[in-house]
Protein backbone atom coordinates (compact mmCIF):
# COMPACT_ATOMS: atom_id res chain seq x y z
CA UNK A 1 0.00 0.00 0.00
CA UNK A 2 0.99 3.34 -1.26
CA UNK A 3 1.42 6.06 1.87
CA UNK A 4 1.51 9.82 1.70
CA UNK A 5 3.13 10.94 4.76
CA UNK A 6 3.38 14.50 6.38
CA UNK A 7 5.99 15.50 9.21
CA UNK A 8 5.14 18.65 10.48
CA UNK A 9 8.06 18.40 13.25
CA UNK A 10 11.69 20.13 12.66
CA UNK A 11 13.29 17.94 15.13
CA UNK A 12 13.49 15.61 12.28
CA UNK A 13 14.79 18.01 9.35
CA UNK A 14 18.49 16.66 10.46
CA UNK A 15 17.48 13.38 9.54
CA UNK A 16 15.43 13.82 6.43
CA UNK A 17 17.59 11.64 4.20
CA UNK A 18 17.70 8.50 6.36
CA UNK A 19 14.23 8.90 7.79
CA UNK A 20 12.69 8.61 4.11
CA UNK A 21 15.30 6.05 3.23
CA UNK A 22 13.58 4.05 5.65
CA UNK A 23 10.19 4.60 4.22
CA UNK A 24 8.22 1.50 2.18
CA UNK A 25 9.42 1.79 -1.62
CA UNK A 26 6.49 4.59 -3.46
CA UNK A 27 5.89 6.87 -0.08
CA UNK A 28 5.06 10.07 -0.69
CA UNK A 29 6.52 12.02 2.39
CA UNK A 30 5.97 16.22 2.64
CA UNK A 31 7.96 18.23 4.76
CA UNK A 32 5.40 21.70 5.08
CA UNK A 33 7.42 24.56 7.13
CA UNK A 34 5.60 23.65 10.49
CA UNK A 35 5.68 27.48 11.38
CA UNK A 36 3.06 27.85 8.59
CA UNK A 37 -0.27 26.36 9.63
CA UNK A 38 -2.08 27.14 6.55
CA UNK A 39 1.23 25.04 4.53
CA UNK A 40 0.67 22.15 7.40
CA UNK A 41 -3.17 21.90 6.68
CA UNK A 42 -3.00 22.21 2.77
CA UNK A 43 -0.43 19.38 3.29
CA UNK A 44 -2.71 17.13 4.88
CA UNK A 45 -5.68 16.65 2.87
CA UNK A 46 -4.99 13.20 1.38
CA UNK A 47 -2.56 12.22 4.29
CA UNK A 48 -2.17 8.82 5.37
CA UNK A 49 0.45 9.40 8.16
CA UNK A 50 0.70 12.76 10.20
CA UNK A 51 4.43 13.08 11.95
CA UNK A 52 3.89 15.23 14.74
CA UNK A 53 3.32 16.12 18.59
CA UNK A 54 0.62 18.33 17.45
CA UNK A 55 -2.44 17.95 15.64
CA UNK A 56 -5.20 20.24 16.53
CA UNK A 57 -8.58 20.06 15.60
CA UNK A 58 -8.10 22.17 12.65
CA UNK A 59 -5.28 19.84 11.38
CA UNK A 60 -7.87 16.70 11.86
CA UNK A 61 -10.55 17.87 9.59
CA UNK A 62 -7.92 18.73 6.86
CA UNK A 63 -7.08 15.03 7.13
CA UNK A 64 -9.88 13.27 6.59
CA UNK A 65 -8.40 10.33 5.18
CA UNK A 66 -5.75 10.37 8.16
CA UNK A 67 -5.03 6.74 9.80
CA UNK A 68 -1.63 7.42 11.76
CA UNK A 69 -0.71 10.24 13.63
CA UNK A 70 2.80 9.59 15.24
CA UNK A 71 4.67 11.68 17.92
CA UNK A 72 8.72 12.25 17.65
CA UNK A 73 8.91 12.18 21.31
CA UNK A 74 6.73 10.69 24.29
CA UNK A 75 4.25 13.33 24.39
CA UNK A 76 1.07 13.02 22.81
CA UNK A 77 -0.70 16.00 24.88
CA UNK A 78 -1.17 18.15 21.91
CA UNK A 79 -2.92 15.71 19.79
CA UNK A 80 -6.29 16.00 20.29
CA UNK A 81 -7.51 12.44 20.22
CA UNK A 82 -11.17 13.42 20.43
CA UNK A 83 -10.99 15.29 17.01
CA UNK A 84 -9.52 12.71 15.27
CA UNK A 85 -11.79 10.00 12.74
CA UNK A 86 -12.70 6.95 14.24
CA UNK A 87 -9.92 4.44 13.98
CA UNK A 88 -7.57 6.88 13.68
CA UNK A 89 -4.42 5.31 15.72
CA UNK A 90 -1.74 7.75 17.47
CA UNK A 91 1.97 5.88 18.57
CA UNK A 92 4.81 7.73 20.31
CA UNK A 93 8.16 6.84 20.69
CA UNK A 94 11.38 6.89 23.27
CA UNK A 95 15.09 6.66 23.04
CA UNK A 96 15.48 9.96 25.11
CA UNK A 97 16.67 7.97 28.15
CA UNK A 98 20.35 7.13 26.82
CA UNK A 99 20.96 10.71 26.61
CA UNK A 100 18.87 12.09 29.96
CA UNK A 101 20.71 9.42 31.76
CA UNK A 102 24.20 10.92 30.71
CA UNK A 103 23.31 14.35 31.55
CA UNK A 104 22.05 13.47 35.42
CA UNK A 105 25.24 12.00 35.89
CA UNK A 106 27.17 15.01 34.34
CA UNK A 107 25.11 17.73 36.23
CA UNK A 108 25.74 15.26 39.39
CA UNK A 109 29.09 15.52 38.91
CA UNK A 110 29.66 19.33 37.82
CA UNK A 111 27.35 19.83 41.01
CA UNK A 112 28.91 17.81 43.08
CA UNK A 113 32.60 18.31 42.80
CA UNK A 114 32.14 21.69 42.48
CA UNK A 115 33.37 21.99 39.25
CA UNK A 116 31.17 24.78 37.93
CA UNK A 117 32.33 27.46 41.05
CA UNK A 118 35.62 26.36 39.92
CA UNK A 119 35.28 27.39 36.38
CA UNK A 120 34.31 30.93 37.61
CA UNK A 121 36.82 31.06 40.23
CA UNK A 122 39.94 30.23 37.54
CA UNK A 123 38.60 32.70 35.16
CA UNK A 124 39.28 35.24 38.01
CA UNK A 125 42.86 34.48 38.09
CA UNK A 126 41.41 32.03 41.52
CA UNK A 127 42.91 28.58 42.23
CA UNK A 128 39.19 27.19 44.69
CA UNK A 129 41.41 23.72 45.47
CA UNK A 130 41.93 22.83 49.10
CA UNK A 131 45.57 22.19 47.94
CA UNK A 132 46.17 26.04 47.42
CA UNK A 133 43.33 27.77 49.55
CA UNK A 134 42.80 26.25 52.99
CA UNK A 135 39.09 27.36 53.46
CA UNK A 136 38.28 25.76 49.81
CA UNK A 137 35.94 22.77 50.21
CA UNK A 138 36.97 18.95 50.19
CA UNK A 139 34.45 17.43 47.41
CA UNK A 140 33.33 13.94 47.45
CA UNK A 141 32.95 12.10 44.39
CA UNK A 142 30.01 10.30 43.42
CA UNK A 143 31.37 6.64 44.75
CA UNK A 144 30.03 7.88 47.96
CA UNK A 145 26.74 9.06 47.24
CA UNK A 146 23.52 7.82 47.70
CA UNK A 147 21.33 8.26 45.03
CA UNK A 148 17.46 8.86 45.40
CA UNK A 149 15.23 8.30 42.28
CA UNK A 150 11.98 10.01 42.57
CA UNK A 151 9.92 8.47 39.82
CA UNK A 152 11.66 5.18 38.29
CA UNK A 153 10.43 4.49 34.59
CA UNK A 154 13.12 4.22 31.98
CA UNK A 155 15.01 7.38 32.34
CA UNK A 156 15.23 6.46 36.13
CA UNK A 157 16.52 3.43 35.66
CA UNK A 158 19.11 4.08 32.62
CA UNK A 159 20.44 6.53 35.24
CA UNK A 160 20.57 4.15 37.93
CA UNK A 161 23.04 1.92 35.59
CA UNK A 162 24.99 4.57 35.01
CA UNK A 163 25.44 6.23 39.03
CA UNK A 164 26.15 2.32 40.05
CA UNK A 165 29.17 2.01 37.31
CA UNK A 166 30.52 5.13 39.85
CA UNK A 167 30.15 3.04 43.08
CA UNK A 168 26.79 4.92 43.97
CA UNK A 169 24.53 3.47 46.33
CA UNK A 170 20.68 3.81 45.07
CA UNK A 171 16.69 4.12 46.82
CA UNK A 172 13.48 5.02 45.00
CA UNK A 173 10.03 5.88 44.82
CA UNK A 174 7.15 5.77 42.44
CA UNK A 175 3.86 6.11 42.70
CA UNK A 176 2.61 2.06 42.82
CA UNK A 177 5.73 0.68 44.71
CA UNK A 178 6.49 -1.36 42.37
CA UNK A 179 9.78 -1.39 41.53
CA UNK A 180 11.97 -4.89 42.74
CA UNK A 181 14.75 -3.18 44.15
CA UNK A 182 16.89 -6.72 44.35
CA UNK A 183 16.55 -6.57 40.60
CA UNK A 184 17.61 -3.08 39.99
CA UNK A 185 20.50 -3.63 43.03
CA UNK A 186 19.01 -0.97 44.88
CA UNK A 187 19.35 -0.64 48.31
CA UNK A 188 15.59 -0.47 48.51
CA UNK A 189 12.31 1.53 47.28
CA UNK A 190 8.89 1.77 48.30
CA UNK A 191 5.87 4.33 47.19
CA UNK A 192 6.05 8.32 47.44
CA UNK A 193 5.10 7.58 51.03
CA UNK A 194 8.40 6.88 51.64
CA UNK A 195 9.76 10.07 50.05
CA UNK A 196 10.65 11.69 53.17
CA UNK A 197 13.24 9.27 54.00
CA UNK A 198 14.77 9.02 50.28
CA UNK A 199 15.07 12.75 50.96
CA UNK A 200 16.92 12.28 54.29
CA UNK A 201 19.34 9.92 53.08
CA UNK A 202 20.13 11.13 49.49
CA UNK A 203 23.40 12.85 48.06
CA UNK A 204 21.67 13.49 45.06
CA UNK A 205 18.19 13.27 43.95
CA UNK A 206 17.10 12.63 40.56
CA UNK A 207 13.21 13.52 39.95
CA UNK A 208 11.70 12.18 36.35
CA UNK A 209 8.24 11.53 38.09
CA UNK A 210 5.47 12.44 35.26
CA UNK A 211 3.82 15.59 35.44
CA UNK A 212 -0.15 15.00 37.15
CA UNK A 213 -2.45 16.71 39.63
CA UNK A 214 -0.95 14.11 41.83
CA UNK A 215 2.34 14.94 41.73
CA UNK A 216 2.13 19.00 41.22
CA UNK A 217 4.19 20.62 43.63
CA UNK A 218 5.37 17.23 45.13
CA UNK A 219 8.41 18.50 46.07
CA UNK A 220 8.00 21.43 48.41
CA UNK A 221 9.35 23.80 51.35
CA UNK A 222 8.53 20.37 53.45
CA UNK A 223 11.05 18.19 51.73
CA UNK A 224 13.61 20.58 51.06
CA UNK A 225 13.76 21.10 54.72
CA UNK A 226 14.31 17.15 55.06
CA UNK A 227 17.23 16.82 52.49
CA UNK A 228 21.01 17.37 53.80
CA UNK A 229 22.21 20.51 52.97
CA UNK A 230 24.60 19.28 50.32
CA UNK A 231 22.34 17.71 48.21
CA UNK A 232 21.84 17.91 44.20
CA UNK A 233 18.71 18.13 43.04
CA UNK A 234 18.68 17.08 39.17
CA UNK A 235 15.21 17.71 37.36
CA UNK A 236 14.09 16.44 34.61
CA UNK A 237 10.81 15.00 34.77
CA UNK A 238 8.86 18.40 34.63
CA UNK A 239 9.39 21.66 36.28
CA UNK A 240 6.12 21.75 38.76
CA UNK A 241 6.71 18.79 40.44
CA UNK A 242 8.93 20.79 42.63
CA UNK A 243 7.19 23.89 43.93
CA UNK A 244 9.41 26.97 42.04
CA UNK A 245 8.94 29.28 45.36
CA UNK A 246 10.21 26.28 47.20
CA UNK A 247 13.16 25.58 44.98
CA UNK A 248 14.11 29.33 44.13
CA UNK A 249 14.38 29.83 48.13
CA UNK A 250 16.02 26.38 49.07
CA UNK A 251 18.78 27.27 46.40
CA UNK A 252 19.24 31.33 47.68
CA UNK A 253 19.20 30.33 51.21
CA UNK A 254 21.28 27.43 50.26
CA UNK A 255 19.89 25.37 52.33
CA UNK A 256 20.54 22.82 49.60
CA UNK A 257 23.52 22.43 47.79
CA UNK A 258 22.50 22.98 44.35
CA UNK A 259 20.71 21.79 41.69
CA UNK A 260 20.43 20.83 37.64
CA UNK A 261 17.19 22.24 36.23
CA UNK A 262 16.50 21.29 32.85
CA UNK A 263 12.77 21.18 32.98
CA UNK A 264 10.69 24.84 33.87
CA UNK A 265 8.23 26.92 34.94
CA UNK A 266 7.87 28.70 31.66
CA UNK A 267 8.77 28.43 28.29
CA UNK A 268 8.63 30.74 25.18
CA UNK A 269 5.33 31.06 23.25
CA UNK A 270 7.49 31.60 20.28
CA UNK A 271 10.93 31.83 19.08
CA UNK A 272 13.76 30.98 21.19
CA UNK A 273 13.96 33.71 24.15
CA UNK A 274 11.89 34.35 27.19
CA UNK A 275 12.77 33.29 31.34
CA UNK A 276 12.23 29.83 32.38
CA UNK A 277 10.78 30.87 35.74
CA UNK A 278 9.06 34.02 37.83
CA UNK A 279 12.80 33.71 39.83
CA UNK A 280 16.06 34.69 38.71
CA UNK A 281 17.45 31.74 38.78
CA UNK A 282 20.09 32.90 36.47
CA UNK A 283 21.84 35.01 39.19
CA UNK A 284 22.27 31.60 41.32
CA UNK A 285 25.91 30.00 41.04
CA UNK A 286 24.77 27.02 42.47
CA UNK A 287 22.36 25.84 39.75
CA UNK A 288 22.53 24.61 35.84
CA UNK A 289 20.83 25.98 33.61
CA UNK A 290 19.34 24.11 30.46
CA UNK A 291 16.87 24.63 27.77
CA UNK A 292 15.11 21.36 27.99
CA UNK A 293 17.50 20.02 26.62
CA UNK A 294 19.01 16.79 28.27
CA UNK A 295 17.28 14.43 25.92
CA UNK A 296 18.41 16.07 22.95
CA UNK A 297 20.90 14.65 20.67
CA UNK A 298 20.82 13.35 17.17
CA UNK A 299 21.09 9.75 18.41
CA UNK A 300 18.05 10.16 20.06
CA UNK A 301 16.20 11.42 16.98
CA UNK A 302 17.74 8.92 14.54
CA UNK A 303 16.26 5.99 16.98
CA UNK A 304 13.07 7.92 16.69
CA UNK A 305 13.02 8.37 13.42
CA UNK A 306 14.05 4.73 12.95
CA UNK A 307 10.87 3.50 15.03
CA UNK A 308 8.53 6.09 13.01
CA UNK A 309 9.84 4.77 9.65
CA UNK A 310 9.02 0.84 11.26
CA UNK A 311 5.84 2.05 12.25
CA UNK A 312 4.99 3.07 9.00
CA UNK A 313 6.09 0.23 7.22
CA UNK A 314 3.96 -1.91 9.47
CA UNK A 315 0.88 0.62 8.64
CA UNK A 316 1.45 0.07 4.52
CA UNK A 317 2.00 -4.04 5.58
CA UNK A 318 -1.93 -3.90 7.09
CA UNK A 319 0.06 -4.79 10.37
CA UNK A 320 -0.87 -3.17 13.79
CA UNK A 321 1.92 -0.36 14.37
CA UNK A 322 3.70 -0.37 18.22
CA UNK A 323 3.69 1.84 20.86
CA UNK A 324 -0.41 2.91 20.15
CA UNK A 325 -1.31 4.95 22.64
CA UNK A 326 -4.46 6.04 21.78
CA UNK A 327 -7.29 5.70 19.21
CA UNK A 328 -9.74 8.36 17.77
CA UNK A 329 -13.17 7.37 18.64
Amino acid sequence: MTLTVVVADSNLLPLRAEFEAALPAGTAVRWPDVRDTAAVEAALADADVLVSGQCTAAMAAAAPGLRLVHAAGAGTEKIETGALAAGTLVANTFHHENSMAEYAVSAAVLLRRGFLRQHDALRRGEWESPVYDTEAPWVDSLGAATVGFVGFGHIGARSWELFRAFGARGVAVTRRGDVDAAAHRLEWSGTVDDLGTLLETSDVVVVSAPLSAATTGLIGAAEFARMRPAVVLVNVGRGPVVDEDALFRALSERTIGGAALDVWYRYPSEGHTGAPGNHPFEKLDNVLMTPHSSGLTRETFARRAADIAANIGRLAAGEEPHNVVAVGR
